[in-house]
């Protein structure tokens, strides 16, 4: 194993006296020349180690401050009728105004309760280019679309310049401005055609938004000219809510699913679960890839894309294919998701660098080591051979936990699920037929989670330290050791995970005689790996991300990923948007 932990009971007679036998812990980190294997004791975690570990017990899941909700396209006219009923009531204001209000104020409902009690309702509007109606009275716009001069008047239109009697040939808007409905009815349906989603009047320098129902009306009276121009406003309305929001963004599944996402509370930096099992963070919209902050996280898309010229595709073929054996040089091919390989010849070695390591894979690599550090490793000392190798380092050990991920999902998921129901079945076992029967599964659950931080904390420490991220000079010694206790995490994180991984699959074809210590040991391993991914994550947003001369931020840490958004009720009776 990496590392150890040990119980020891001192027993000091001078010490004693009437006091009560102490137990004392101790963590060990054990060199990786694979010797020590016969000096170490084959400990087993129990309930009362979990928190002796630097990244501590495992939190509480996070108080839910936002309400994740999924909208599909019928449910999403129900969800922007939420928001306009809210601030057509709050401010008195007809449909048209409250959705440019909200459009203006990015659809955040808390922005728009802070202004109104700072700036006053008049203030509120103006800032938003809202222009209220002329007349005090709260008329609709249909009523307004209806007004008529009177009878004894023409009224003439300045954009056809005819002069109109007839009552219902002109409308108004707002602001006042009068043209013929004929100038209306084509002003409109070539805004709509243009996908416009916010009509204005037509009157030169006037921005007084037009009222949607007057809009709609007139292009109902249109259909044989304007065949779907309707449909289409209502579907530019709708999109707008979406593309507009800062708190609504298109699930990024593809072939697309057709649902929204809205997240409460204004929490943009967030993961999010789409019920089509697509995983995203809400702020950037990419896979979901905390604790690694979005900026970071899209220079490595890009580098892994391609942008090195030519290196990625190299890079991929080595970690693709075989890890010569450190002490018969012959290839080894892992077949299975554990790191910790065992060549042919005997040799004990670590898939991830190639070392060699003991039977208890007491090993750690997760650090960066150029030459002179004791990496043993002959490198190009140029400044290019130099940066190659260091992206070499952290390129290997993404891909490879990646791959790791996909055998433990593919193969061991499948195996624990079976040995889920047969110990469920089992009613000689003391937890049959209860909630601990899904221990195995919860212990795969944590494992994969596992599996998935650690290739993205990779990510991180590439440009956290040394590759790119700009941070305060005055803040070097906090750095150091911010990134020295990040690192320890990381590597005891990676080293229990491992030792999950060889439990779980050992699991998988059951010793029924050991069969009680191993749920034990899978139990205490999980809680040990969910105790340091809440540890990596504190540190990276307690200590790492406020030296940044860029601010940054990542999603709050969840053991379980991220929360599944609920479906959002569809109206049952639907209003036009």
């Amino acid at each position: 194993m990496l590392c150890s932990l040990r119980r020891r009971r001192a027993r000091s007679a001078a010490a004693m006296d009437d006091s009560d036998d102490e137990c004392c812990y101790y963590y060990d980190a054990v060199g990786s020349d694979g010797d020590g294997e016969e000096e170490e004791e084959e400990i087993v975690l129990d309930e009362d180690d979990v928190g002796l570990l630097d990244g501590g017990a495992p939190p509480p899941p996070p108080e839910e401050v936002e309400h994740r909700a999924a909208i599909t396209k019928e449910s999403l006219a129900a969800a922007q009728q939420q928001d306009l009923s809210m601030v057509m009531n709050l401010v008195n204001i007809e449909r048209h105004n409250a959705r440019a209000l909200l459009a203006h104020q990015r659809w955040k409902m808390e922005r728009i309760y802070d202004r109104l009690g700072m700036m006053g309702r008049d203030a509120l509007l103006r800032d938003a280019g809202v222009v209220l109606p002329e007349k005090s009275s709260r008329s609709s716009s249909m009523a307004m679309a209806k007004t008529k001069p009177p009878r004894s008047l023409a009224v003439t239109c300045n954009v056809c310049f005819e002069e109109y009697f007839p009552p219902g040939s002109v409308s108004a808007m707002d602001c006042g401005h009068c043209f013929c409905n004929d100038c209306w009815t084509e002003y409109f349906a070539a805004a709509v055609s243009d996908g416009s989603k916010q009509i204005r009047c037509m009157e030169v320098q006037c921005s007084a938004i037009c009222d949607e129902e007057v809009v709609r009306w007139l292009l109902l009276g249109s259909r044989s000219k304007h065949p779907g121009a309707v449909a289409r406003l209502d579907r530019l309305l709708l999109e707008a809510y979406v593309d507009g929001s800062d708190a609504v963004r298109w699930c990024p599944s593809a072939p697309h699913c057709g649902r929204a996402i809205r997240v409460d509370g204004g929490e943009r930096y967030s993961e999010v679960s789409c019920p089509c099992g697509a995983d995203f963070c809400f702020h950037c919209g990419g896979d979901a890839h905390s604790p690694c902050p979005c900026p970071m996280w899209d220079k490595w898309g890009a580098k892994r894309r391609g942008g090195s010229g030519g290196e990625v595709d190299n890079l991929k073929w080595i970690v693709a294919n075989t890890k010569s054996c450190p002490k018969c040089s012959k290839p080894i091919e892992k077949n299975g998701g554990c790191n910790h390989v065992r060549c042919t010849c005997g040799q004990h070695l670590c898939y991830a660098c190639g070392e060699a390591t003991g039977k208890l894979y007491m090993h750690v690599c997760n650090r960066y080591k150029e030459e002179g550090d004791g990496g043993g490793v002959k490198v190009d000392m140029t400044a290019g051979g130099r940066q190659r190798q260091r992206f070499m380092h952290y390129y290997e050990r993404f891909e490879i936990h990646i791959d790791s991920y996909k055998e433990e999902q593919k193969k061991l998921g499948p195996a624990i699920d079976a040995l889920a129901r047969r110990l469920e079945a089992d009613a000689t076992l003391p937890w049959s037929g209860t909630r601990d029967a899904g221990w195995p599964a919860a212990a795969h659950r944590r494992l994969l989670r596992c599996r998935q931080v650690l290739p993205r904390s990779y990510v991180l420490t590439y440009y956290m330290f040394g590759g790119g991220a700009a941070t305060r000079r005055e803040e070097a010694a906090a750095l150091a050791a911010a990134q020295n206790r990040f690192e320890d995490l990381q590597g005891q994180l990676e080293h229990h995970v491992e030792v999950l991984s060889k439990t779980l699959a050992a699991a998988a074809r059951p010793d029924m005689a050991e069969i009680v210590k191993t749920k034990r040991d899978a139990d205490n391993l999980a809680r040990v790996v969910e105790g340091l991914c809440a540890g990596m994550y504190r540190c990276v947003h307690d200590e790492l991300l406020p030296l940044l001369v860029e601010p940054m931020n990542i999603s709050a840490y969840h053991p379980d990923g991220p929360a599944m958004a609920k479906e959002f009720p569809p109206a049952t009776s639907r209003r036009p948007a």
